[in-house]
């Protein structure tokens, strides 16, 4: 059975006051039997912070971002060992705003991914369609290109300790969020992939579903047979929001 997991993404959010008192108060609550890996990723600058926050607290922390690189000339990028150095466990590549704000395309994310792999840092890759692709009816084909494109430059022995997010581009930060059946769908579609690669892969690897994710939604999301838990952004800086989402996630895993 795999274990759910809930990652949350920051963005580009926070300052020391607002992080210490987040980190607090998601620290005061504990889930009954460890049904639920939970992480943060915070701004690359307040990881060191965010870091000396969680010691010992049962909460893994995570990057936004990470280079493919492993040192040189390569300005504003953050390399897997720095990273490494402050207790980074996760790293979440090929956001839809990295690939549409910054120009990140499949092959670069690919690269990445396969850096990130070799590290011994758990990647999170994100993939997902735009409304106009959902509406054209390209969902299946633009979610499966984007995962191919990674999986086509890994070893194959290693895929089960990715995680994959499904992040519909139509949902993040809209307000809208994919059904369940909707989401299902492509998760198991994506699971069928993989098993295209390594059966037994498929089965540990660990798919969320990302986009608007809250407390209402969350527990039907996560009842799917193919939905892991999730990639939060929003509802993650709020600890009660963030919380309850775990919460769900935690119930999933149990009954599951």
């Amino acid at each position: 059975m795999r274990k759910s997991i809930v990652a949350g993404n920051w963005k580009m959010h926070g300052n020391l006051a607002a992080n210490a008192a987040l980190v607090t108060d998601l620290l005061n609550t504990r889930f009954p039997g460890d049904a639920v890996d939970i992480l943060v990723c915070p701004p690359a600058v307040y990881i060191p912070q965010v870091a000396v926050l969680l010691q010992g607290g049962g909460i893994a922390l995570g990057a936004q971002n990470a280079s493919a690189f492993e040192k040189g000339a390569y300005t504003g990028d953050i390399s897997l060992s720095m990273l490494a150095e402050f207790g980074v466990q996760y790293v979440i590549l090929g956001h839809s705003e990295r690939r549409a704000l910054f120009g990140e395309d499949d092959a670069q994310v690919a690269e990445k991914f396969k850096a990130v792999m070799a590290s011994g840092v758990k990647p999170i890759i994100c993939i997902g369609e735009t409304l106009d692709e959902r509406n054209a009816g390209q969902t299946l084909d633009v979610t499966a290109r984007q995962l191919k494109a990674v999986l086509d430059v890994v070893d194959t022995d290693s895929l089960s300790e990715a995680i994959v997010a499904y992040e519909p581009v139509w949902a993040i930060g809209t307000g809208l969020t994919a059904t369940p059946e909707q989401a299902q769908e492509v998760h198991h579609a994506l699971r069928e992939l993989i098993a295209s690669y390594d059966a037994d892969a498929a089965a540990k690897v660990r798919i969320l579903y990302g986009g608007s994710v809250t407390a209402d939604s969350a527990a039907q999301l996560f009842a799917q047979p193919d939905i892991d838990g999730g990639l939060v952004g929003g509802a993650s800086l709020k600890a009660k929001d963030f919380l309850a989402i775990c919460s769900a996630a935690a119930d999933a895993s149990a009954n599951g």
